[in-house]
């Protein structure tokens, strides 16, 4: 006999939420009872579209009792302030990706975690995709022998649609344009498939037409603690992609989605593409993989159920989210710098330092 499944808020009801409610119905280990956002039109529009009770305000959402956790699909400036509210209530957190617009913030929602006794879950759904997960079982059972090396590619047209209306125009709301936006996904994919990264190189440009704030196109390296290297792409102006490639001693594995399909998970699986080439094998000789059907917004949400349930964190960790956004920090230094390398301990110590300065000073 299966157990009730837990109840859960969400707060901030565009689009973003729309898809997590329509995956969360899928799910019988979870269900969101209330919702919220500033504007009681969107509640309404909400409630009426996908059957969640709207709540008036966050004190009626964090009184009730019933609520273990909330999830977040706020603009990324207010993750932190939003997530401290709902972390104070003794619920547990959900934040989508990044964990926060800064690395200062990432890391004060992580203590969260310490200082009030609940969880955070980040919504890095991308490691969830059945192809990422097939490619970590082979790389784990040794299938591809040593790996050293992975390059991966996260790219759309966003940059050619900018306009000053929108948040994406500017650097210091997303900083390196596809960089922090997409990149941002690889970054901790191949952190899930490579391990820890150590340091970083970076350059970027912005060729876009439409003369947004932003650098439209980014190509980043990456090294990690045991040598092996890995390289991830962006670009803003060109039709979507998502692929990533791992190269073995023993093998080559390829996985490439249907980016039109991003919002619809569920039907990833019908036009995405994974192979594995062994050996000394040409590409001819490849093997393909079947894909099964699965749904990367379900998996993310039952991982944060589970987190409620339990009180331990899940996979889609604090950590995580604060390294994808370190690699970020360091990509960015190291543009500004001219590609020099930038290790990833040096950005964390520096951004911990602001930190207990600011406590001090407080």
């Amino acid at each position: 006999m299966s157990s009730d499944p837990v109840k859960l808020g969400i707060v901030g009801l565009g689009r973003w939420a729309k898809v997590l409610a329509r995956a969360a119905q899928q799910s019988d280990k979870l269900k969101i009872v209330a919702g919220y956002s500033r504007s009681e039109d969107k509640r309404l529009a909400f409630e009426k579209e996908l059957g969640v009770p709207a709540v008036p305000d966050m004190k009626t959402m964090l009184s009730n009792a019933e609520l273990k956790g909330v999830i977040l699909t706020v603009p990324n400036e207010q993750h932190l302030p939003m997530a401290e509210m709902v972390a104070r209530a003794g619920k547990h957190v959900y934040t989508e990706k990044p964990i926060a617009q800064t690395l200062e913030d990432g890391l004060k929602i992580a203590a969260l975690e310490r200082q009030y006794g609940v969880t955070v879950t980040v919504g890095h759904s991308a490691r969830l995709m059945a192809g990422i997960r097939i490619i970590k079982e082979k790389i784990d059972g040794g299938e591809l022998g040593r790996v050293a090396f992975m390059e991966a590619n996260f790219s759309n047209e966003r940059a050619l649609e900018l306009t000053p209306q929108t948040w994406r125009w500017y650097k210091d709301r997303a900083p390196g344009g596809p960089l922090s936006q997409l990149a941002i996904h690889l970054f901790d994919v191949l952190h899930l498939l490579g391990g820890e990264i150590t340091e970083v190189s970076s350059m970027a440009s912005k060729l876009s037409p439409v003369g947004a704030e932003v650098d439209d196109q980014s190509m980043t390296l990456l090294k990690f603690v045991d040598g092996k290297v890995g390289y991830v792409g962006s670009c803003w102006t060109s039709p979507g992609i998502f692929a990533v490639r791992v190269f073995g001693s023993k093998g080559l594995m390829h996985y490439e989605i249907d980016f039109g399909t991003w919002d619809t998970p569920h039907r990833l699986h019908l036009n995405s593409v994974l192979y594995i080439q062994r050996g000394k094998d040409g590409w001819a000789k490849r093997e393909a993989i079947p894909l099964p059907e699965s749904d990367m917004f379900r998996a993310e949400l039952e991982i944060f159920a589970a987190s409620c349930a339990t009180g331990q964190p899940g996979e889609l960790t604090a950590y995580n989210g604060n390294v994808a956004v370190a690699v970020v920090y360091a990509a960015l230094k190291s543009i500004d710098r001219k590609g020099q390398c930038v290790r990833i301990a040096d950005v964390m110590e520096e951004t911990r330092s602001r930190i207990s300065a600011q406590a001090r000073a407080a």
